[in-house]
């Protein structure tokens, strides 16, 4: 039995000019244009959008979750991230006022 269905496109939409196009689903068409008009009225009636993207989803490649070792930085640039800074356990109290020493 041969494939019944359309090929599945990947939409994307831009919900204003200068943002980026964020992924909102995926639809079947039979070509790019009709992909185009089914992306449009399947994610773009309720949400403001501007432009729409179709991307066939064969022409996706993705990194595969076994090779996740090519993630992993050659070198230590936690200096760039406030999490590779220590903060200290103690923190001087101040009474907020003026203290009376005596």
């Amino acid at each position: 039995m041969t494939d019944t269905q359309w090929p599945v496109y990947e939409v994307f939409h831009q919900q204003a000019r200068g943002e980026p196009h964020m992924h909102v689903g995926s639809i079947h068409a039979p070509d790019a244009d009709m992909a185009l008009i089914l992306g449009k009225e399947q994610y773009c009636r309720r949400q403001a959008c501007v432009n729409i993207w179709v991307v066939p989803h064969e022409a996706i490649h993705a990194t595969a979750y076994e090779n996740d070792d090519i993630f992993i930085r050659g070198t230590d640039k936690s200096y760039r991230e406030s999490w590779g800074y220590q903060t200290p356990k103690t923190v001087r109290a101040t009474d907020g006022g003026t203290a009376d020493d005596g």
